[in-house]
This record gives structure tokens, sequence and C-alpha cells, in this order.
């Protein structure tokens, strides 16, 4: 008894791959392989935001040693001054004409302050001026980034004339005039408090000495 084979035939949907093979031309990273101008665009842009990358990550480590540095002035002029009232706390005691002679030590913890204060500004205003270009760089660097999104949105169709939108000043001009004293005096307080407990040991040492 012969036995009957069956047939089983299996019907490929041609239409649906041929759509499937129009949608992935018509994607819109297809539609940017395809056009030189648009794929020369992206890749410039992408190359950008390296370089933003970068530059913010340097940035950011000259912004972390100058912290330390600030950090290392301040412990030794509070250092030196703990010393030097140690020793002038810790001397014999003056007779009353060394009274008039207050202003020899007082003329050394002065300069010493002086130029630990002058230093710290230094380091300071270098330090919020670095912060003040990291700021820039990132708010360039997320107007570039929403670029180079809308153009891997929407293709070959994207405005090839459209610049990254630099970043936007959150506060106007007459703000910034208004609350910029505010402002210098937050950014370099440190710098205030060191010349304020400067102008202290100078009449401490007048009140050692001639007490």
């Amino acid at each position: 008894m012969a036995e009957s084979k069956e047939t089983h035939v299996v019907e490929i949907p041609v239409d649906e791959e041929h759509r499937h093979k129009e949608a992935m031309q018509s994607h819109p990273l297809a539609e940017i392989s395809r056009s030189p101008g648009h794929f020369l665009l992206l890749k410039l842009w992408q190359r950008e935001e390296e370089l933003f990358g970068r530059r913010m990550s340097r940035k950011e480590s000259r912004m972390d040693t100058t912290k330390g540095e600030i950090f290392q002035l301040c412990s030794q002029f509070f250092l030196f001054h703990g010393l030097f009232f140690t020793i002038l706390f810790t001397s014999s005691p003056p007779p009353p004409n060394r009274c008039a002679e207050w202003w020899l030590p007082a003329l050394l913890s002065g300069g010493a302050s002086l130029a630990v204060v002058l230093l710290v500004q230094a380091k300071l205003w270098r330090y919020w001026k670095v912060e003040g270009q990291l700021q820039r760089e990132r708010a360039a660097a997320r107007g570039l980034t929403r670029c180079v999104q809308e153009l891997r949105m929407k293709g070959a169709s994207f405005d090839l004339s459209k610049e990254p939108n630099k970043g936007k000043r959150l506060k106007s001009s007459s703000v910034e005039i208004k609350w910029g004293p505010l402002t210098w005096c937050s950014h370099y307080r440190l710098s205030l408090f060191l010349a304020s407990f400067a102008g202290l040991a100078l009449l401490s040492c007048r009140l050692l000495l001639c007490s």
C-alpha cells in the first residue's frame, strides 16, 4: 500500500518583507548615511562632543588642584599664627619700655598674613575663572547634544544651516549688576575671613606685649 505524502507549502509574506526593507531605508540614520552633508555634520558634531568632554575634564582637574593648593595655604596660615602666638605668649614678660616695640612682631605677622591672603585671592580668582569657563562649556555641550539628537531623529529632513544653541543666560544684566557685590563676597569670603583674622592678629600683638 503506497503511503501518500502530504506536501506543506509555506507562504513567505513578501509584502511584509518589502515593507520592512522600506522602513529600514526610511530610518533617519539610514537617510543620514545616504546624505553626505548630514553624515559629515553628524561626524563633526560627534567629534566636537568629544572635544567638549576632554576640555571639561581638564578644567575639573585644574579646579581640584587649585582647591588643594588653597587648602595647603590656609593650613600654613593658621599653623604659622599658632606657632607665632605660642612663642609670643610663652616668652618672658617684656619690660614696660618694650611696649613701644609691639609693631615688630605685628609687622612680621602682618607681612606673612598679607602674602598668604594675596596668594589665596589669586588662586580663588583663577578657580572661579575656570569655573565660569566650565559652566559655559557645559551649556554649549548641552546645546550640541540636543542638536545631535534632533539630527538623528529627523534624518535628511534636518536643516543643515542650524547651529547648536550655546545656552541662554539665566540672569539679565540688571540682575547681575544688582547682585554683583553679593556674588563677589560669596566667591571670596575665604580671603575676607583670612584678612579679618590677620587684623585681629595685629591687635593681639599689641595686647600681649603691652598687657
